[in-house]
């Protein structure tokens, strides 16, 4: 069965699509900005990015896009074109239909309200386009920000697993679940 799922699509101040080869430079540059703001919680940034490795990581990103086995999305603003973040449904389950929000600013971009439209948008996108039962958004209990998006998008939190995977500097920690779902908060 074919999934159909738009490449595309935009909320009132971002253009929010699949990932682009062209994206590489931009996607760089905005990983070596905000660096030290996401190696705290992403496995993926431990690491200073090297543009090669970025052109890899987006040829797959798209590749998973396709086959519908990891939807990422790259967020650019409509007015000046800047990639500004990163977001995506993860972790997909197509039979449940429930997806898994994640995200990251660039450096220079938080405390504007984007990440909090963005994950606004892939939320309608999920429900009205992707039929979703349920989205989750998962955070480390101390990245106040993410829990932030969560709290003001009314995604409700159902609890907390403890000590269910390792930090950073590999140390035992939490993560809060937070969530909506069919019939109760959409």
């Amino acid at each position: 069965m074919e999934i159909y799922v738009p490449e595309k699509f935009e909320t009132k101040r971002l253009l929010i699509r699949a990932p682009k080869d062209a994206d590489a430079q931009p996607l760089f540059d905005a990983i070596c900005e905000s660096y030290e703001h996401l190696k705290p919680w992403m496995p993926w940034a431990q690491q200073k990015p090297i543009l090669a490795e970025t052109q890899a990581n987006i040829r797959k990103a798209r590749q998973q896009f396709f086959d519908r086995e990891d939807l990422r999305l790259h967020l650019f603003d409509k007015e000046t074109g800047e990639l500004v973040g990163c977001s995506g449904l993860h972790r997909l389950d197509w039979k449940l239909r429930k997806f898994e929000i994640g995200y990251w600013i660039r450096a220079s971009r938080a405390g504007q309200g984007l990440m909090t439209e963005a994950v606004a948008g892939i939320t309608e996108f999920a429900i009205k386009k992707l039929d979703a039962n349920r989205i989750e958004i998962r955070t480390h209990p101390e990245n106040l920000r993410s829990i932030k998006v969560a709290e003001r998008l009314g995604f409700t939190l159902e609890g907390v697993l403890r000590k269910d995977r390792f930090d950073m500097q590999g140390v035992l920690r939490d993560t809060m679940v937070f969530a909506k779902v069919r019939g109760v908060e959409f």
